[in-house]
């Protein structure tokens, strides 16, 4: 048997944290001045705004924190680190999203048989100031949202909160010309009905990093394609790829590799594995004959040249 082992760490991107501070600055200033707003204009669209405007800012602290935990080195009791903290604050954030959405839609289905009355002109001005904090918040997130979930689940609140806050504005402007107060109502469940479907896809994501699922950007069927194809390797099991947090994908894999040099066979793999699919944490185990599978779940492959081959 022999191992070989490409090492990358995850290392928390030292800009996501200065976009975190900026945008969780502004957020929470004009979370304040939202919710005072709300309050005096009795516009349950802006409340509703002011509610995605309240989980932006537990969002943007709670990933805040969780770059400063993931910072934290690997010790004998967690040898891989904290990243996976990074993966939790995305979970609670779209945990938090999913509240909030189904609280406004069932605060607005009790305003649409009394709809109050609103003072319009209040709600123009301050979902007005909120489009533009929303705007340079997305664009300090903007940068980090494709390398780390953490800092997406923040950017998508931030991007939900700008489509609330262009909901208001129309809203609003509708109502002044209209009379028609139960649109106020109506825009709230739009804002609510658009979060929840993007609240889910990152809820997604994140459970299938929290249950070591094989990641969205990897291939598992080009990966064995690939690893088979290498000269000496008959078959292959236990093949199992996962992420510990955003981009930080692992891989481990059994070779059965009857003849041939074994530090020859996984020196290519590696390097295949690295160019072919950006696989560059990776633990491979060379065998000279098969083994009995110990648990049902483990992975078995064969070359099509080897079908009859048995393990």
């Amino acid at each position: 048997m022999s191992g070989n082992h490409q090492h990358s760490h995850a290392i928390p991107q030292i800009g996501n944290e200065h976009r975190l501070w900026w945008a969780l600055g502004l957020t929470t200033t004009f979370l304040i001045v939202e919710v005072i707003g709300g309050l005096l204009t009795n516009s349950l669209a802006l409340l509703s705004d002011a509610a995605h405007m309240f989980t932006d800012t537990a969002a943007l602290a709670i990933a805040l924190a969780a770059i400063y935990v993931a910072k934290r080195p690997a010790d004998r009791k967690r040898t891989f680190g904290y990243h996976r903290f990074e993966i939790l604050a995305a979970a609670f954030n779209a945990l938090l999203l999913f509240v909030v959405a189904f609280y406004i839609l069932y605060e607005a289905w009790q305003r649409l048989g009394s709809p109050p009355e609103l003072q319009t002109k209040g709600m123009l001005i301050i979902a007005s100031l909120g489009l533009i904090i929303n705007l340079i918040s997305m664009k300090l997130l903007l940068g980090g949202k494709d390398d780390s979930l953490n800092v997406k689940g923040a950017y998508l609140e931030v991007w939900s909160d700008l489509l609330g806050s262009i909901g208001v504005i129309v809203g609003a402007v509708v109502i002044i010309f209209t009379g028609w107060t139960w649109v106020d109502s109506l825009v709230a469940v739009g804002i609510g009905f658009w979060v929840l479907p993007r609240t889910w896809i990152l809820m997604r994501d994140s459970l299938n990093i929290l249950l070591e699922g094989v990641p969205a950007e990897v291939d598992i069927i080009a990966v064995e394609k690939t690893l088979l194809t290498i000269d000496g390797v008959e078959s292959i099991h236990d093949l199992h790829i996962w992420a510990l947090t955003s981009g930080k994908i692992s891989l481990t894999a059994h070779l059965v590799c009857p003849t041939g040099d074994v530090q020859t066979i996984l020196n290519q793999a590696k390097a295949r594995l690295a160019e072919e699919h950006s696989l560059e944490h990776v633990t491979l185990q060379c065998e000279t004959e098969g083994c009995e599978m110990d648990h049902p779940d483990a992975h078995l492959f064969k070359t099509p040249s080897h079908e009859g081959h048995q393990h």
